[in-house]
């Protein structure tokens, strides 16, 4: 009777052995295969920034634009309003001064430059951009105003503030970014349809998933992915849940992150209790408005 118990109790425990080397001890590896990176449903057309920009789709991150000007003459001072004033009659676009943090920095010189046989009135242009994914996002600019304006309409410091807002010169010598100025000069239509449009799209976050990648060792699993904020906006705190079998087995939490910037993260032996896992998958979770959501989840399945 005895060695019965004994043999009984030793077939117990080497059940929970193999159990528990099947449960604990990694034997095979599996390597996952990214199935479907959703692409975003947002798009920004950039044939026409191509042709009017610097660089492609070049914005402010927000409409409300900062700006402070220093130094300058009455006069210059004078016509820099009224071109501020301008745009904003003309676009979508809203112009506050400030003291100090300005997105625009505006300033005169007393000399001029000359070049060739023709003075230089002013200089203008984007100072720090960030690319983030659809968008070079314009973080500040300075505007130089270095001659005084013989034209009734500011055409000067217009031409120099649509530097600043990322248009490049024209070929046509009736626009007002022709890079001779004069005073019949006009803002071309197509610069106007274009800051209605790139500024009609709002300034959110756009956070998706960069070089994502699974693997498991037995029930062991081993993730790697970079987060991006791709957006117009700093992203704030977000979650990442991780999924096996479509149920969640890991929540992480992201720190903020911000425009055109991102996290790495790695997570070695992430235990899985499920059985045959034949799917694994990402989620961004966030409770602020993005660009797009549909860029929010990647998915891996059993490489074949």
């Amino acid at each position: 009777m005895e060695g019965r118990i004994i043999n009984g109790f030793l077939v117990v425990v080497i059940i929970i052995l193999l159990l528990s080397i099947y449960w604990f001890i990694p034997f095979k590896t599996t390597e996952f295969d990214l199935e479907s990176n959703s692409n975003s449903n947002f798009s920004v057309n950039s044939y026409e920034s191509t042709q009017l920009q610097f660089y492609e789709n070049m914005r402010f991150p927000d409409k409300k634009i900062t700006y402070k000007i220093e130094n300058c003459p009455i006069k210059r001072k004078k016509d820099m309003e009224r071109a501020l004033e301008i745009m904003e009659q003309e676009t979508i676009l809203e112009f506050y001064p400030v003291e100090k943090n300005q997105q625009i920095t505006i300033t005169c010189e007393e000399t001029t430059k000359l070049e060739g046989k023709l003075f230089i009135a002013g200089e203008g242009g984007p100072t720090n951009i960030t690319i983030a994914g659809n968008f070079n996002v314009i973080e500040a600019g300075k505007i130089l105003l270095m001659k005084d304006s013989e034209c009734e309409r500011p055409n000067v410091a217009i031409h120099e503030l649509l530097h600043v807002l990322g248009f490049d010169h024209s070929k046509n010598p009736k626009n007002i970014m022709y890079e001779i100025s004069k005073c019949d000069q006009v803002i071309g239509e197509d610069i106007l349809d274009f800051i209605e449009k790139i500024y009609s799209i709002p300034s959110n976050p756009d956070l998706l998933f960069e070089d994502a990648k699974a693997s498991m060792h037995g029930k062991y699993l081993d993730i790697n992915f970079s987060i991006r904020n791709n957006g117009l906006k700093d992203a704030g705190e977000s979650k990442v849940k991780v999924l096996a079998n479509g149920k969640e087995i890991k929540e992480i939490e992201i720190p903020e992150i911000d425009i055109g910037y991102g996290r790495k993260v790695s997570i070695a032996n992430l235990w899985v209790k499920q059985i045959d896992v034949q799917k694994i998958g990402f989620i961004i979770e966030t409770d602020f408005e993005e660009l797009d959501k549909a860029n929010n989840r990647v998915s891996f399945e059993i490489k074949k």
